[in-house]
């Protein structure tokens, strides 16, 4: 959730608020429960297939053949890369050394600069998928004006980084390192820095419509007009008034429209995959004894579904890119080349050892003697 980590964090793991729980005096450390360990655990696996698939596509569209892709489409993909990553090294690797740990051990100013990263990164990839849906409709809608694509593309990446920057920056000032009253216990919460209740479920709602509300309204805006686009020169294509024959399609290009359809996935992923999460938050803010009556392994079990979108980028730029697919296989091929190099090199040297360790193990008097002689 924008204000903690998930909802685990929200209800467990976070010292209550003096706003809508009871004071610290009664409250119960929580555990590392069984629930939690499989958090955990899929986290991990997510993280290490995120990391790496992520990682890869940044080489590919850096160094390998992604520099083929248009200049004004390159900048985007490298930044969605990027936010991925930072999804990645900083919500997924915090998230799970931080439900090992259970309480908090990296001290005040580490728990509001982490808090600060997971919102940033959170608000990046969000905002990267809007001007990614934005670029597609210019495409579509003005096929003409593409020499203006890449200038136009960098300043709306640097308005949605900026973006994302400003609005996360308020978790330095609300989070801080809380140590419970009669419990060894420390938690990196935002208790104390509401008076009501109210205050930060609509600092929650605010955020919640930052990340996922007004992206999903532009997205949906800009991939309906481009279907209503297509729709009308179809129709216009049967009246024998086509204005975008070419390359054999009788709508629009074939290589624009498989980066139209590559982005619609990407979306749909990004729908899909944080919906449930944000579903189950908004009825947590309103009604906070939900918690009592929704089994614990839901809870983990949305946070991980959401996280899967990282995942989910690179594999649908790699189904619609033949360049990553390409740089995937030769960078397999020169692993495999140089493990066999490796095995050759190792049988190489054994069989020129092996003739002078018989003789030192079988010929030590012939040794001697010639010594002797």
């Amino acid at each position: 959730m924008p204000g903690n980590w998930s909802i685990l964090t929200l209800s467990s793991l976070a010292p209550p608020n003096s706003s809508q729980f009871p004071p610290l005096t009664d409250w119960e450390a929580p555990s590392f429960t069984r629930a939690a360990q499989f958090r955990v655990g899929a986290t991990l696996v997510l993280f290490l297939f995120a990391a790496c698939s992520n990682l890869a596509l940044l080489a590919s569209v850096w160094r390998g053949r992604g520099r083929r892709l248009a200049s004004h489409l390159r900048p985007l993909i490298l930044s969605l890369a990027s936010a991925d990553l930072m999804m990645t090294f900083v919500v997924m690797s915090l998230d799970a050394v931080w439900n090992v740990t259970v309480q908090w051990y990296g001290g005040d100013a580490l728990c509001k600069l982490l808090c600060f990263l997971k919102l940033f990164a959170m608000h990046a990839s969000a905002f990267i998928l809007v001007v990614i849906s934005l670029d597609r409709q210019h495409a579509i809608l003005h096929p003409l004006d593409a020499l203006s694509a890449h200038r136009r593309n960098r300043r709306m990446l640097l308005l949605a980084w900026s973006l994302s920057l400003l609005l996360a920056s308020p978790q330095l000032f609300i989070f801080r390192a809380i140590r419970a009253q009669g419990v060894d216990f420390t938690q990196c919460a935002t208790h104390g820095s509401f008076s009501r209740r109210w205050q930060e479920t609509l600092y929650n709602m605010f955020h919640f419509i930052t990340l996922y509300v007004v992206p999903l309204l532009v997205m949906s805006c800009c991939y309906s007009r481009i279907l209503l686009h297509i729709n009308r020169q179809h129709l216009q294509n049967k009246a024998g008034e086509s204005y975008l024959r070419r390359s054999g399609t009788d709508i629009i290009p074939k290589a624009r429209m498989k980066t139209l359809k590559m982005t619609v996935v990407i979306v749909l992923s990004f729908v899909v995959c944080w919906t449930p999460y944000y579903l189950l938050g908004i009825w947590y803010w309103f009604q906070p004894d939900m918690l009592q009556v929704t089994p614990e392994y839901v809870h983990h079990a949305l946070f991980v579904f959401g996280n899967l979108n990282t995942c989910c980028d690179p594999v649908i730029y790699g189904l619609y890119t033949p360049s990553f697919r390409a740089d995937l296989a030769a960078c397999c091929r020169w692993t495999r080349r140089d493990a066999d190099a490796s095995t050759r090199c190792v049988d190489r040297l054994s069989a020129r050892q092996s003739p002078h360790s018989g003789e030192n193990e079988s010929d030590p008097p012939n040794n001697n003697h010639t010594a002797r002689d």
